[in-house]
C-alpha cells in the first residue's frame, strides 16, 4: 500500500501562503520556506500598525489644530483646556477638519476656549 502524503492539501497551503507573498523581493515571493517567513512576518507589521495608525493620526491632529490655534493666540493646551472648560466635546479629528475647511467656524470654536479660559488669557499676554 502507497504511503498516504495528504499531498494536494499540502500544495493548497503553500500555494496560498506564495500567493500572499506576491510582490515580495527575490526568494520571499519564489520559494516556500521564505515566502513563509516573509508572509507571518507581514502579518506581524500588519497587526502591530493597525494599533499604531490610531495614534499617528492623532498626533497628525493635534499637530493640525496646534498649528491653526497659534495664529489666533493660543497654544494647543490652552485651546483643549478652554474646550474643555466651555463643555465643547468636539473631538480632535473633527476640529481638525474645521481647521482646514471652514477657518471660521474654528475661529468661533476659538473665541468659545478663550472666553471658557477668561483672565487665564489675559494674564499671560
Amino acid at each position: 500500500m502507497a504511503r498516504a502524503t495528504n499531498g494536494p492539501a499540502s500544495r493548497a497551503r503553500r500555494k496560498r501562503i506564495l500567493q500572499r507573498a506576491k510582490g515580495f523581493r527575490g526568494f520571499r515571493s519564489k520559494l516556500f520556506r521564505y515566502a513563509k517567513d516573509a508572509v507571518y512576518k507581514a502579518w506581524q507589521y500588519e497587526y502591530r500598525d493597525r494599533k499604531r495608525r490610531k495614534g499617528q493620526f492623532r498626533r497628525l491632529w493635534t499637530a493640525r489644530i496646534s498649528a491653526a490655534v497659534r495664529p489666533l493666540g493660543l497654544t494647543y493646551s490652552r485651546f483643549m483646556e478652554g474646550l474643555k472648560k466651555a463643555d465643547v466635546e468636539l473631538d480632535r479629528k473633527s476640529l481638525s477638519e474645521l481647521a482646514i475647511a471652514n477657518h471660521e467656524a474654528f475661529k468661533s470654536v476659538v473665541d468659545l476656549a478663550k472666553k471658557a479660559l477668561g483672565d487665564k488669557t489675559s494674564a499671560q499676554a
